[in-house]
């Protein structure tokens, strides 16, 4: 499913990857933490661009109780293997790879994209619990391009929210035992906001 996109109101700035030597770290309690890192690919307007255009997107339903609802986001998932949509998120998933090399002890081998073409569009709070990252400690690793909304953290049972607000290039990796002690979410606005896209990247059997 295809979206189609204006012509590039940007520059035409290849996209590129800052060192990751500035990554900052928060620790979020209960052997939580999030490394933070403001522009780390340049070029972002311009991946934003391709990757609305050529990523082959889906809209997808799932069952919400007794109904079936649209989920309010387009979706693509690139497994182990699959030729990602661009050479340079290829690049970033082995720079981060061989940056938590020692502290994650193994790669990341797959990535989730998610489209969020408005305000309407959100993801609501959860874990990445399918798999290992619901007993084990794992990474999760967000480049967003666009538009910047606001991802939120909360503690599992309750707590104060924690902000920040992603897109143009910023990336976020949540480690240690965040997946299953924290939850995450971008919330819906009725705010105008423009559209943004975020690349997953996971260790294999994290979902």
């Amino acid at each position: 499913m295809s979206q189609p996109v204006q012509g590039s109101l940007f520059g035409g700035e290849e996209p590129a990857l800052r060192p990751l030597a500035d990554l900052r770290r928060s620790t979020l309690g209960h052997g939580a933490w999030v490394d933070v890192l403001p522009g780390w690919l340049t070029g972002a307007d311009v991946l934003f661009e391709r990757l609305a255009a050529e990523v082959p997107w889906r809209a997808e339903r799932r069952r919400m109780y007794d109904r079936v609802v649209d989920v309010p986001r387009l979706l693509c998932f690139y497994g182990e293997g699959a030729p990602l949509p661009d050479p340079v998120l290829d690049l970033a998933r082995e720079a981060l790879s061989a940056r938590y090399a020692e502290e994650l002890g193994e790669p990341f081998r797959t990535a989730g994209l998610c489209f969020y073409r408005d305000g309407r569009d959100s993801v609501a709070w959860h874990g990445d619990t399918l798999g290992r990252g619901g007993t084990e400690d794992t990474m999760v690793a967000i480049v967003s391009v666009g538009a910047a909304r606001p991802l939120l953290l909360r503690p599992r049972g309750g707590g104060p929210t924690v902000r920040h607000s992603l897109g143009h290039g910023d990336l976020i990796v949540m480690g240690g035992s965040c997946q299953r002690t924290w939850e995450h979410a971008v919330p819906k606005t009725a705010r105008p906001v423009g559209p943004r896209i975020s690349v997953q990247f996971r260790p294999r059997g994290v979902r």
